[in-house]
């Protein structure tokens, strides 16, 4: 009995995941015979869960909606999976997160199984997470979920949107001034990097695709109409956006071949610094910007990492003009050092 009360719980797990299953998959994934697949529907029915099933070759299983149905279950893998997010979602950008997710944890604890209360209890007491500062640019968790709902029904966002900051400060106190722009965009997707989050949006106004940093966006409903998705920008929709907060950003842009892995260098050059491309096991290639190529020097030289440029060659010169300055420097502190002795 107890065998089977487990598999109606893992069969019931397979079924939560919002996907239509074919009997000989679901009884590939219990171990059991397609009999008896057929079987535990039947009892997942009688216990109150809408199992839709479908005939045919492109039929299958599916756990249908409904206001009655019970509160979502986890296998064992699954809670444990929970609370790790849940341990590491605080410094993920979104603000008051580290709070929330340890009122979520404490609840997920209360009603798992001694077992697992065990595990992620100890997950829980044994890890230390490191964490960022204060994050300024922190999101807030209500606007990150109305703008995922707006992409999963396709539905016209309209928001306004405060552009970079500028040097002057409000008369007030000594926080940067932005413009402010009224947008009305078509949302497709949701990208997060370390501390930010980004739209990637079609601008109805603008007639192109734009990026949007989810910090600086503060929705004006009423939203709509629904509308027919676009083909998005790029396949990879991750390093669309690293490449136009990092690059396309900017005045200055230049490729350098960095002379270690790309494993190595992605340990210190986020996405949102630059993008990089593998050019051999021991080298790669990073792509980037600057406000200009002066500051283009100083942004590479902080990789830490030895280099060439690729591209442009304007950016060599800048590199001799710093080379030039930084000598005269240290030759006027030689001076300076042997006159004082």
């Amino acid at each position: 009995m107890l065998e089977t009360s487990a598999r109606l719980l893992r069969l019931l797990s397979l079924l939560q995941a919002h996907r239509a299953w074919s009997g000989a998959e679901l009884a590939d994934r219990l171990g059991v015979t397609s009999r008896t697949v057929r079987r535990d529907v039947d009892r997942l029915r009688e216990l109150g869960y809408p199992v839709n099933a479908s005939p045919g070759t492109g039929g299958g299983y599916q756990l249908g909606a409904g206001a009655e149905l019970p509160p979502l279950l986890l296998d064992d893998d699954e809670a444990v999976a929970v609370a790790v997010g849940l341990r590491t979602a605080a410094g993920q950008g979104i603000e008051g997160i580290g709070e929330t997710s340890v009122r979520a944890l404490a609840k997920l604890e209360q009603v798992l199984p001694s077992r697992l209360r065990r595990r992620v209890g100890a997950l829980n007491a044994f890890t230390v997470p490191m964490l960022r500062g204060p994050q300024p640019g922190a999101v807030d968790p209500a606007v990150l979920t109305e703008l995922a709902n707006l992409c999963r029904d396709s539905e016209r966002l309209r928001f306004e949107y405060s552009d970079r900051p500028h040097s002057r400060t409000s008369s007030s106190g000594g926080t940067p001034i932005g413009s402010a722009s009224r947008r009305t965009v078509e949302p497709h997707r949701l990208v997060c990097s370390e501390r930010r989050w980004y739209l990637v949006a079609w601008d109805v106004d603008r007639e192109d695709w734009r990026t949007f940093r989810v910090d600086r966006v503060t929705p004006k409903p009423p939203h709509g109409p629904r509308f027919a998705p676009r083909t998005p920008p790029a396949d990879d929709l991750a390093a669309y956006v690293s490449e136009g907060v990092s690059t396309r950003a900017y005045a200055a842009h230049a490729a350098v071949r960095l002379l270690v892995p790309v494993e190595e260098a992605a340990e210190r050059i986020s996405p949102s610094a630059g993008r990089l491309e593998a050019d051999g096991p021991d080298a790669c290639v990073l792509r980037t910007g600057a406000a200009s190529l002066d500051v283009m020097v100083i942004h590479v030289m902080m990789t830490g990492f030895e280099f060439e440029v690729l591209e442009p060659a304007e950016l060599t010169e800048s590199i001799r003009t710093a080379r030039d300055r930084l000598s005269r420097a240290l030759l006027r502190g030689a001076e300076r050092s042997t006159t004082g002795s």
